[in-house]
């Protein structure tokens, strides 16, 4: 029934999740391994597919779509079990910019790895995520830009979170920032697709990356 409820979701059907998981829950699975094993594995497996583009944006946003439906059933469940979100990620497009699809892909795809995000929109001043970086007890910020000329944004937040000495790693992405810009201001990691910035962030929240 589980391995279902993941195949739904990887088909974007929003009602047949809702039905199943309700389904689920009445048989007695428990809720946590819903979520992991069922809603979150089939938004894992949708973003595999979208970084290997077998499927594109549409099919990630009704994905997404059912996921969310089915956590939003798991919700009083979870709350009275031991299940804790992975880590917690502050996200944002950098000041000047106004471009947010990239991000809004970052946000599903991170949440599909079961991390708590925290999405301060766009035109985001580096004081902003830093201080919801501290707000929050935020392991990473991730900062997403389109335009060249709001780029030199992301070293501002890069330089405030050494000023502040925060424990906190800077993932920055969007279409013009490459690996050798993140090398240039100090910045953690750099990823060119929301897939791969999900992966990292996992395994930075997980401690296989430092």
């Amino acid at each position: 029934m589980i391995e279902e409820i993941s195949e739904l979701i990887q088909k974007g059907q929003a009602k047949k999740v809702v039905k199943l998981v309700n389904e689920a829950l009445e048989a007695g699975f428990p809720a946590t391994d819903i979520l992991n094993q069922g809603l979150l594995k089939g938004m894992d497996a949708i973003g595999v597919k979208f970084k290997n583009e077998e499927v594109f944006v549409p099919e990630v946003l009704v994905a997404a779509r059912a996921m969310n439906k089915g956590i939003e059933i798991l919700k009083p469940y979870l709350q009275d079990t031991e299940h804790q979100s992975k880590g917690t990620v502050i996200l944002g497009t950098v000041k000047g910019d106004l471009h947010d699809i990239g991000k809004n892909l970052v946000k599903i795809m991170l949440e599909g790895k079961g991390l708590e995000v925290v999405d301060l929109g766009v035109d985001v001043d580096a004081q902003k995520f830093v201080e919801e970086a501290k707000i929050h007890q935020a392991q990473i910020i991730c900062c997403s830009a389109l335009l060249t000329t709001t780029m030199p944004e992301m070293k501002k937040v890069v330089d405030l979170v050494a000023q502040e000495h925060l424990n906190v790693k800077v993932m920055i992405g969007g279409a013009p920032v490459n690996q050798d810009y993140c090398n240039e201001i100090g910045a953690d990691y750099y990823t060119d697709d929301a897939t791969s910035a999900s992966e990292v962030a996992y395994a930075i929240v997980g401690g296989t990356l430092c």
